[in-house]
């Protein structure tokens, strides 16, 4: 998983890696896999909704003590795409779905959304170049 961000700490956990740097972004490699980062996941985890629970960008951010940067489109996507993969392999989730939970929308309603809208990006990039 990737974040961009304008300012970082000095020290990064050892499950982050800063990818690269320029004057006003750093790219930072998260292992999502880390069992410290799965740790800092499970402490921010709240109700963001009710019967909604997960991390709050903002709480993540604020813990790493990084300033996101304003994203290009393609870029919020991509990370999109990699917390709904977290999301469908997280035992909670996979536990839900054992319980009986259907909801209308799923996981794979939300792939194909975010799919269909970088292939629009795709599609104004070609016709506009």
């Amino acid at each position: 998983m990737k974040v961009y961000a304008k300012t970082i700490p000095h020290t990064l956990p050892d499950w982050a890696t800063v990818v690269t740097k320029s004057a006003d972004l750093f790219e930072v490699e998260i292992n999502d896999k880390h069992p410290n980062f799965q740790s800092l996941l499970e402490e921010l985890e709240t109700e963001i909704e009710p019967g909604t629970f997960g991390v709050k960008a903002e709480d993540l951010c604020s813990r790493l003590g990084i300033e996101m940067s304003n994203l290009h489109l393609h870029q919020l996507i991509e990370q999109a795409q990699t917390l709904i993969s977290l999301i469908a392999t997280h035992p909670y989730y996979e536990q839900l779905l054992k319980t009986g939970y259907q909801p209308d929308l799923n996981i794979a309603d939300a792939q194909t959304a975010l799919t269909y809208l970088e292939w629009e990006l795709e599609r104004n990039r070609e016709t506009s170049a």
